[in-house]
């Protein structure tokens, strides 16, 4: 796969995460609790994503390959999206921002393609779901669980399209004026949540208690950055210590870099499982808005 370390510590967080889903489906399924095979085709769903995401699901994508903007900078990778790539390019070179900052920026677009990658695979999936239906289901008979899974998948593109539109102006606004200081969130994942709660049926109270919850969330996101940033400086000095043929210099490079691996990982599986349950909450609350 040609995956850089951060990649690989990356992968291995989502496929934990993905090993510890099906364990509990598994579960369920002995229990009788997935009849409609809902959970079912949202654990295949998932794993597409990952396949896709790193590159593994067969398709010749080269910019899937690492990409790690840390040790590559911000030139190796595309955004596939013409309106994306107008507005990084704007960006780049309207002086308003610092390296750092743009850093920042790059990784709020690159969460952004993840984001329309996410729904292409969900809307390509639900879009299969509707073809068996029709062609299964006789148009004269109703099918409540059927009609039930297809509405919960169109409700999940509703939520994902939101947030596209949501994160695509919010590019469009950085972009053009640059950060605003009095920014409360920094981290992109951590803003999509927030103006997603703002959106969803919390009481003020829960909404002050969540946006608390947020902000250690992207405490911990920052942590685990520093560590990434840390694994790949690591990688890079132990290839080039693996060239020099001093034994005891290479071992204890290797410790070191064992143990910020072993580290990264912990964290990135920490961080995406508090994605999840975050997530989820603010579903449920927008969920109840269109009741």
């Amino acid at each position: 796969l040609q995956l850089s370390a951060v990649k690989l510590a990356e992968l291995h967080s989502d496929l934990k995460i993905q090993e510890k889903d099906e364990l509990s489906w598994k579960k369920l399924k002995a229990e009788g609790l997935d009849e409609d095979g809902e959970k079912e085709a949202k654990l295949r769903r998932n794993l597409n994503v990952i396949m896709t995401k790193y590159g593994m699901n067969g398709k010749k994508d080269s910019h899937l390959t690492d990409t790690n903007y840390i040790k590559d900078g911000t030139e190796s990778d595309t955004l596939d999206d013409p309106r994306l790539e107008k507005l990084w390019s704007k960006a780049k070179t309207s002086g308003k921002f610092s390296d750092e900052e743009l850093d920042k920026l790059w990784r709020e677009f690159k969460h952004h393609k993840e984001k329309i990658r996410e729904y292409n695979i969900l809307l390509e999936t639900v879009s299969r779901t509707e073809d068996i239906h029709k062609n299964v289901i006789n148009p004269s008979e109703e099918n409540p669980v059927k009609e039930e899974i297809l509405h919960n998948k169109h409700r999940e593109l509703k939520d994902k399209l939101r947030s596209i539109n949501q994160g695509f102006e919010r590019l469009r606004k950085v972009s053009h004026q640059g950060y605003d200081a009095t920014s409360e969130f920094e981290e992109p994942r951590v803003i999509d949540l927030w103006d997603m709660a703002k959106s969803a049926n919390f009481t003020k109270k829960e909404l002050e208690s969540f946006r608390e919850e947020l902000k250690h969330f992207e405490a911990k996101i920052e942590k685990h950055h520093h560590y990434q940033k840390q694994l790949e400086i690591s990688h890079e000095k132990l290839k080039h210590i693996e060239g020099t043929g001093d034994k005891e210099h290479l071992n204890r490079n290797r410790e070191k870099y064992a143990m910020l691996e072993e580290k990264t990982k912990e964290l990135g599986y920490k961080v995406k499982k508090h994605l999840q349950d975050l997530s989820s909450r603010i579903s449920q609350g927008l969920q109840h808005n269109e009741l």
